[in-house]
């Protein structure tokens, strides 16, 4: 428990003081449109979120408040990956190219799929 702090909530000009004396700044960025964290599978997507940078000890740490959703990313196959599946089997170009998506750009997986 931080001293002063009364089960109550601590005022928050006592706080921000206290934060600057150990070193630690927060400042928050204004007019944030959306925040999107991109992994390989997804995005996670935050629409007007609050953010705020957190300095301290000479490194920056960012805070994200609002409501995600994650949108699952769409694996993207290049041409010649559906190309070489395409003369390797003799499918079509949208039967390469679904199969591929379906082994996650895997080109011997899809091969095999097709050839069976």
């Amino acid at each position: 428990m931080i001293p002063g702090m009364g089960g109550r909530g601590m005022n928050p000009a006592k706080m921000k003081q206290m934060m600057k004396q150990m070193g630690i700044n927060v400042e928050d960025i204004d007019d944030v449109q959306e925040v999107i964290i991109k992994t390989t599978e997804k995005d996670i997507v935050f629409d007007s979120p609050k953010v705020s940078i957190m300095t301290a000890q000479g490194t920056d740490t960012y805070q994200i408040v609002g409501k995600p959703k994650e949108i699952q990313r769409e694996i993207e196959i290049p041409e010649d990956d559906i190309r070489l599946v395409t003369e390797q089997t003799g499918k079509s170009h949208e039967e390469a190219h679904e199969a591929l998506k379906e082994a996650n750009g895997d080109l011997a997986e899809a091969i095999m799929k097709l050839s069976e």
